[in-house]
């Protein structure tokens, strides 16, 4: 059971350092992406450092499993509004659904960490 929630982590960890760093430095493309879906600069920064926030909790969550439910819980809600904003911005389904993928992953770590113990 560990092999899953430790390969599952490193991917999510992955992917969201991947997705936080240009939100903290202000990437060009990534404030268009999301002047677009109508969040300001200040607010992106903030979604990036949660972001980040969850990535070490992922990581640390690997020692202690709360730390990494709070994480994915954190994330879960995160990408739930991710959908919203996408969907209000009229975004391909595509596009919409991504963050959704996303959230049904953070969901099944969190099961794993459950059911682990």
């Amino acid at each position: 059971m560990r092999a899953p929630i430790v390969v599952l982590t490193l991917f999510l960890a992955a992917v969201f350092l991947a997705t936080a760093v240009p939100k903290l430095t202000g990437q060009a493309q990534m404030r268009e992406r999301m002047a677009h879906l109508g969040v300001s600069e200040p607010l992106t920064r903030v979604v990036g450092m949660l972001e980040l926030a969850a990535v070490a909790g992922l990581l640390l969550g690997l020692l202690w499993a709360p730390l990494g439910v709070a994480a994915t819980v954190g994330l879960t809600l995160q990408l739930a509004g991710a959908v919203v904003y996408h969907a209000r911005a009229k975004d391909p389904i595509g596009m919409t659904l991504t963050p959704a993928v996303f959230a049904v992953a953070t969901v099944a770590l969190a099961y794993l960490h459950v059911r682990q113990g």
